[in-house]
């Protein structure tokens, strides 16, 4: 261990003198034209930006109207734990149909 000679401590690095870095100069960026908002509006290609179509996102959320159906069909069973038909049976049929109408809707291609 070094000792720094200003405080007299026990330094664990030791002294070098300081390296300068060289400059580099880079040329200034040249600036955007102005483009007039009036003549020209901003487009935006819609179709690009969403990953699927209308019709896929219909069939989405009437896939998570249809689990969300299913699971209100099986709360309303009056057996105890939900024993009944429509706790056992009705209700998971319908959350199945609409987690098959989820995959569906997500492999379904979208019409051009």
């Amino acid at each position: 261990m070094a000792k720094d000679k200003v405080y007299s401590s026990a330094t664990l690095a030791r002294e070098e003198p300081v390296k300068k870095a060289p400059v580099v100069t880079t040329p200034a960026p040249k600036p955007a034209p102005l483009r007039s908002s009036i003549s020209e509006p901003i487009r935006r290609d819609t179709a690009a930006a969403l990953p699927f179509g209308r019709q896929n996102y219909v069939l989405m959320l009437a896939g998570i109207a249809t689990i969300l159906a299913g699971f209100f069909i099986m709360s309303l069973d009056k057996e105890e734990f939900g024993f009944g038909f429509l706790g056992l049976t009705l209700g998971p049929i319908v959350v199945m149909s609409g987690f098959v109408l989820e995959i569906f809707a997500i492999l379904a291609r979208p019409k051009a």
